[in-house]
């Protein structure tokens, strides 16, 4: 990456130093758990190969194009999620919002980041703690199910009481009662678990320090965070096909039902999930596309990144369910009951399979190890593009010295507010956080984002500017995404999702808690925050509707001058017909 000093003594944007920075960016920010956890359940459950044909045409139409419409406005206005979006003034909203969540997100992700590392410590034994039911956070439910047997003798039961006993196994109950320490509602926060916090801590200091020098700095270190996961996976891919019982494993995976294409959700399912996985409406892409050369080809490096990104989370898919189905196969169960998503697939179902396998802890600090590095480049660009709209606002902050300060501070601030997801009732705050601050809520801004460019921008124009950069007509099939494609999946899967839109609950082995009414009451407003923000910008900017405002409004609608070209023009004719009107009535 390549840096200069301005005539002020203040350091310009820097830029990246190859195609190759650029792509490895986008690759470890994309990339993250939810190619890992989300997306082989969803194919699992969604009709296993037949979910990639949807999944497939939601890459084309939604994920490619508004993938590519991020990072090339990035790269062409030089700026990031913000400033970028002054190219349409009425839609800077956008920007802002992007920002707010980037933000939200940023305070829980990094939680998940504190939960692997504290897996990937209690890795370091001979014996998986989660393994056994003789330690302290065992209860009395608690069953080793493969050392578990029935033995019947010749009784003859006159009269009894029977006690009903739930049988709970000890992976469960070391991420429940261990890791969490969970209370019984997010009404009952607790205390700060200290050795959680101390994983938090350190997972926001590695952060700091990746970025604290740059993006040149973070740069160097994206060479080995976001290529050692393959490197994780492709080991752990090699010795889960190995197991007796993967190949039942795959076959729930991949084997096509194709009658479940006719099922909507499944629909919503796959749009969502490259939400989800490509990034978009986070303001990450257009921060990164910012630092790219003014010609840099960054519409193969779309394509290029959509390879890596879908073929990442099919590999995990046959990561994971080979190894779930060495689990079904020992414990002599189906898929079904050990197949989870989310969080507990992660820190429940595969460490619970990793422990009934040879040699158990190396398989789990690989594992983790590759969890911990996946999460870590994404928190690290998701910091950093929060940071790009400062810097490009207050330029001062560039300077050496303030530059590590404010990072310090945002970091800070953000580990702060983390601290409630590490409490007995931190997993309630966390499931807040995660269900309403990105969810559907980035569906409507990526409407948004094609709307304010195709419509008020202008698409001709914007796809002028992009030849200017790229020295090439690019395929127009972006043209027709960005114009009629991508707007009606955005909206469509944004009021799909909101059709389905269930009460936020927190399944626990006692049973399902539902969240109270002030709790969800919350969620919504943590979810407005950053929706708001787009009305409001262009109303401030409509108001600003004097000779500076009409700047504003011609550069958010270039067709304008047209309009009022036509309208001045229709005034004027109407003038003349009454005043001929006037001349031939009689009075």
């Amino acid at each position: 990456m390549t840096t200069s000093t301005s005539a002020g003594g203040i350091p310009r944007r820097n830029t990246w130093a190859s195609r190759f920075d650029f792509l490895l960016a986008c690759v470890g920010f994309g990339i993250g758990f939810g190619n890992v956890w989300r997306f082989p359940f969803l194919c699992y459950k969604n009709g296993g190969g037949a979910f990639l044909i949807p999944y497939l045409i939601c890459v084309v139409v939604g994920g490619i194009p508004l993938f590519f419409l991020e990072v090339a406005l990035g790269q062409f206005m030089s700026q990031g999620g913000v400033n970028a979006w002054l190219i349409v003034p009425l839609f800077q909203g956008v920007g802002f919002a992007c920002t707010v969540i980037v933000f939200l997100v940023n305070c829980y992700y990094n939680v998940i980041l504190a939960w692997a590392l504290f897996y990937l410590f209690a890795s370091f034994t001979s014996e998986l703690p989660w393994d056994s039911c003789d330690n302290s956070w065992n209860t009395y439910n608690c069953t080793k199910v493969r050392n578990s047997n029935l033995t019947g003798i010749n009784t003859t039961l006159v009269n009894g009481t029977e006690q009903p006993y739930k049988a709970i196994d000890p992976t469960t109950e070391y991420w429940e009662n261990k890791v969490l320490a969970i209370s019984d509602g997010i009404d009952q926060p607790g205390t700060i678990k200290w050795d959680l916090m101390l994983c938090l801590l350190l997972a926001w200091s590695l952060v700091y320090f990746c970025i604290w020098k740059g993006i040149k700095a973070s740069g160097k270190v994206m060479y080995f965070t976001a290529t050692a996961p393959y490197f994780f996976m492709f080991i752990l891919l090699i010795r889960g096909c190995t197991l007796e019982g993967a190949k039942n494993g795959i076959l729930y995976y991949l084997v096509p039902d194709f009658a479940r294409m006719q099922d909507v959700g499944v629909w919503v399912d796959a749009g969502t999930q490259i939400f989800f996985s490509y990034a978009i409406s986070l303001g990450a892409l257009t921060a990164l596309g910012s630092y790219n050369k003014f010609n840099h080809d960054s519409y193969r490096d779309s394509v290029l990144f959509a390879s890596f990104n879908s073929g990442t989370s099919i590999l995990a898919g046959f990561v994971i369910f080979s190894v779930l189905g060495y689990m079904a196969e020992k414990l002599g169960t189906s898929i079904d009951d050990v197949a989870e998503s989310g969080p507990g697939l992660a820190f429940i179902a595969y460490p619970a399979a990793v422990a009934r396998m040879p040699v158990a802890p190396l398989w789990s600090v690989l594992f983790f190890m590759m969890l911990v590095l996946l999460g870590l480049d994404s928190q690290f660009v998701g910091v950093e593009s929060l940071l790009t709209p400062f810097m490009d606002a207050f330029p001062k902050l560039r300077e050496k010295g303030k530059r590590e300060g404010f990072i310090a501070v945002v970091c800070i601030i953000q580990f702060l507010i983390g601290l409630s997801m590490v409490t007995n009732g931190g997993m309630y705050v966390f499931q807040l956080f995660d269900y309403y601050t990105a969810s559907r809520i980035i569906l409507l801004i990526a409407f948004c984002e094609c709307v304010g460019i195709s419509y008020f921008y202008g698409i001709n124009r914007f796809y002028d500017n992009l030849e200017m950069m790229f020295g090439y007509r690019i395929s127009p099939w972006m043209k027709v995404s960005w114009l009629l494609l991508s707007p009606v999946y955005c909206i469509s899967m944004f009021v799909m999702s909101s059709i389905n839109y269930r009460e936020l609950t927190y399944t626990r082995p006692s049973g399902v808690y539902v969240y109270p009414d002030w709790a969800v009451s919350i969620g919504w407003f943590l979810a407005s925050l950053s929706t708001i923000c787009i009305p409001v910008l262009a109303i401030y900017h409509c108001m600003k509707f004097t000779k500076a405002g009409r700047v504003t409004i011609r550069m958010s609608f270039p067709q304008f001058d047209q309009l009022v070209g036509l309208f001045a023009a229709f005034r004027r004719s109407e003038a003349n017909g009454a005043e001929r009107a006037s001349i031939t009535t009689p009075r």
